[in-house]
């Protein structure tokens, strides 16, 4: 019963740190992530899990370092989530700085979807794109409601059609597209069994869900990358040209194409993937959990 008033409280004194300078908040949230990696055990084996399927063939002293810098980056990208969610437009496009925007503004009015990778860079990329064009997005409800409430208003505040709720299925997402809504999308978690391919992440088999191609498919539109990037000072995102040939008639390749890529810019920078998430929770059939319970 007094959780969600303490989580309130938690989210009010967010909204005043987002309030301090930025180096101040980077500083604050690196601090945080040093925290976590000590009292968050759960989510630290996850990640320390996770480099293990994923990089084999790295020492583990090495592995580790690796993750203790992703908490680093979490906790920044975390706290610096109350800067976008709340901070002005003129705060945030000075925070993160746009490189190809013009693959973007050339799709306009067109049938199109974003790739965003869960980097810890995510809401950044996201609200600047808000900022100058109007957009949707999916989300899932958070365990906490006064979270969810807080996440829902700071992603839809700069001229965004909406949140589609998950569950709402793929009707609303395709005629949103249709409409020529840029739809910005996340598809590289594990949501379970149902309509799952599994395929090859980094060598290791998990379930993905081809919702991309097929939402692709569905709706005539193009894919374009859009990658965010936590830099030494704000962040930089890069709209890629949007992908020719996709998806294609083949949806089990066209998904292998999005592993494939995702899997490149997570070599470029690491530290700054969400290794927190149980990526290989769903195993194929008689596999044991790689988790554990």
């Amino acid at each position: 019963m007094m959780v969600e008033p303490l989580i309130r409280v938690a989210l009010w004194l967010l909204r005043q740190v987002a309030r301090l300078p930025d180096r101040w908040v980077r500083r604050l949230g690196h601090g945080l992530g040093d925290v976590l990696w000590w009292l968050a055990l759960p989510r630290r084996r996850v990640a320390l899990v996770n480099l293990a399927l994923c990089f084999p063939h790295m020492p583990q002293a090495e592995r580790r370092r690796l993750a203790r810098r992703h908490f680093r980056c979490f906790g920044a990208g975390f706290l610096e989530c109350f800067v976008f969610w709340h901070e002005p437009a003129e705060r945030i496009v000075g925070l993160v700085r746009q490189q190809g925007r013009e693959h973007f503004d050339a799709l306009a009015g067109r049938p199109l979807i974003v790739l965003a990778p869960h980097f810890v860079g995510l809401d950044a990329g996201g609200v600047r794109m808000l900022v100058d064009s109007p957009g949707a997005a999916m989300f899932a409800n958070q365990k906490s409601r006064a979270l969810t409430e807080v996440m829902t208003r700071g992603r839809t505040r700069f001229l965004s059609r909406g949140m589609i709720l998950r569950n709402e299925g793929m009707r609303t997402v395709v005629r949103t597209v249709r409409s020529g809504v840029p739809f910005m999308f996340s598809p590289d978690m594990d949501l379970g069994p149902r309509d799952a391919l599994f395929l090859p992440f980094f060598g290791v088999t998990c379930a993905t869900v081809p919702a991309l191609a097929r939402l692709a498919q569905l709706s005539g539109a193009r894919v374009l990358p859009m990658i965010t990037r936590m830099a030494e000072h704000g962040y930089e995102t890069t709209f890629l040209p949007p992908w020719e040939d996709f998806p294609g008639h083949d949806l089990e390749a066209a998904t292998r194409r999005m592993n494939a890529f995702i899997e490149q810019c997570v070599l470029a920078m690491p530290e700054q993937y969400l290794w927190t998430h149980r990526r290989f929770k769903t195993r194929p059939p008689g596999e044991p959990s790689v988790y554990g319970r």
